[in-house]
């Protein structure tokens, strides 16, 4: 799914109107609606192993500490957490205040996997491209997911 502010970012940093389409073609992928709360993932008996917010916002971030279920994200994650399943979360904003801080720590003392969009400057990318596949790579790795992706340093 892709929040609002999301489709307005795939507008702003990569020429993208049609989010929905992006996901045709790939066998495993689902889009999901971001406002249509009765989705299967809304549900605990729905079985998923992980759930991965990237980027996460601060004001997502903080919905999902505080067990705000406004849209089905939100909801999502708080299945997530109420079903002890992995949730990871990729936040990008900085710099972080005290409140930022604070709801991260309350969710990594909930289990949360807090994975921040710092891309390994000691790879040596030489792309924008590479940097986004070492990001992906460090976030998949947290799931345990082999990407193929040789760390060096």
């Amino acid at each position: 799914m892709v929040t609002d502010t999301g489709r307005q970012v795939f507008r702003h940093e990569l020429g993208i109107d049609d989010v929905a389409a992006c996901f045709n073609g790939f066998k495993n992928l689902h889009y999901l609606d971001y406002h249509n709360l009765t989705a299967s993932i809304a549900s605990g008996s729905f079985k998923i192993k992980a759930m991965i917010v990237i980027p996460c916002s601060m004001s997502t971030l903080s919905a999902i500490a505080c067990g705000n279920s406004n849209n089905l994200l939100e909801r999502a994650a708080d299945v997530a957490l109420k079903e002890r399943r992995q949730l990871v979360l990729v936040p990008r904003e900085s710099p972080l205040s005290e409140i930022h801080l604070k709801n991260m720590l309350v969710l990594r003392s909930m289990g949360v996997d807090i994975v921040p969009a710092m891309p390994p400057f000691y790879t040596n990318p030489g792309t924008i491209d590479e940097l986004v596949d070492a990001m992906a790579g460090k976030v998949l790795s947290v799931l345990g997911i082999d990407t193929g992706y040789e760390w060096q340093g």
